[in-house]
């Protein structure tokens, strides 16, 4: 995948994911070499908004899940949901695999995938106020103090969510790590455009989102799950 640098620095970003790339099944290969030409997204030129009312042939409220995993929970949502379009972003093509498995299964038209840097995609093209939500569940904590400027959730990040939500939409995020949830708090909590829906620095319960893998093995190693449920204001600041 091409690591394009940033156009006013020249600089390459920070990446805030390292590319583990597990053996694909023979059920995830037969997926993407199936499957990806009906629901795959390629990122298009530098500049260019992805066309999502052509890719999902309707116009409905879309919500953007970053980071997928295997895919499991983001389809429990879309089969919950029809009414909603769901686009996944994951740089793992096994899980890209998974998801595609699950997509056929339960039969979902309203998923689109792309394997990409979602950071990137999000800000060069999605368009401002063009989604309903947006959700992060368990992204990498990087826990070692050195790391942490490459989490995910840094101020910049969060500008650029607030921008692309429609007045009203939402930010859901979870982890299972106590001081990435703090962390969180501190760079949502500061931004003027979004609003926690539980009051000020309050976590949120975990509504509708499901379990996932990945928040099993946390309980199971007796780590507590934090949710973070913010909206955008509807005049924002």
């Amino acid at each position: 995948m091409e690591r394009r640098a940033d156009a006013a620095t020249g600089k390459r970003p920070i990446r805030s994911f390292v590319r583990r790339e597990g053996r694909l099944t023979a059920g995830q290969q037969r997926a993407l070499e199936l499957l990806w030409p009906a629901f795959g997204l390629e990122r298009p030129p530098a500049g260019q908004p992805l066309d999502l009312d052509r890719a999902f042939g309707r116009r409905a409220p879309r919500i953007l899940e970053i980071g997928f995993g295997n895919g499991e929970s983001l389809a429990e949502q879309a089969a919950a949901h029809p009414e909603r379009d769901y686009l996944g972003i994951e740089v793992h093509r096994p899980g890209v695999g998974h998801l595609l498995m699950e997509v056929e299964k339960r039969h979902l038209g309203n998923v689109r995938v792309m394997m990409a840097d979602a950071a990137e995609v999000l800000v060069h093209h999605i368009a401002d106020e063009s989604l309903h939500g947006v959700q992060l569940f368990f992204p990498d904590p990087w826990p070692k103090k050195r790391h942490h400027k490459r989490r995910l959730v840094q101020p910049q990040w969060v500008r650029a969510v607030a921008a692309k939500l429609a007045p009203g939409g939402f930010l859901h995020l979870a982890t299972d790590w106590a001081d990435y949830a703090e962390h969180m708090l501190d760079v949502l909590e500061a931004d003027p455009d979004l609003e926690n829906t539980c009051g000020p620095r309050q976590f949120s319960p975990r509504g509708e989102r499901p379990g996932t893998k990945f928040e099993r093995r946390g309980l199971r190693k007796g780590h507590q799950v934090f949710d973070l449920y913010y909206r955008k204001r509807e005049h924002p600041g």
